[in-house]
């Protein structure tokens, strides 16, 4: 878990939006397939596309770029397609991460027992 992050992100979608949403999202989960620190990055949608959740896991030092650089020229487009209604972040992160997430309503959770492998 250590120099690990994960984050859950829960989205509202727009009616009607879910097409053009999973395009974008096939662009973004292509560039950020070439950042080699991005241990997961998995699109799940519910029955009525209504709704989405990203499971993002990343090592510590690669989440600062992801946002920066190969989400940030997708951001304006995703954000007219989806809502964030809950960002959920696991491990440690630092300020720097902390700062990139705050604008997303992150929730905080400190690992305190378990494992990963």
């Amino acid at each position: 878990m250590k120099n690990e992050i994960t984050c859950v992100f829960t989205l509202a979608l727009g009616e009607g939006k879910f097409p053009a949403f999973r395009d974008l999202v096939a662009r973004i989960v292509r560039a950020t397939h070439l950042e080699p620190d991005t241990l997961s990055y998995v699109y799940s949608v519910s029955a009525d596309e209504k709704s989405a959740h990203i499971v993002e896991r990343y090592r510590t030092d690669a989440l600062v770029s992801h946002v920066d650089n190969t989400f940030a020229p997708f951001a304006e487009t995703f954000l007219s397609l989806a809502t964030i209604s809950s960002l959920t972040v696991y491990g440690e992160p630092d300020a720097a991460i902390k700062q990139r997430l705050d604008p997303f309503g992150a929730v905080y959770m400190q690992p305190f027992d378990g494992f990963t492998r």
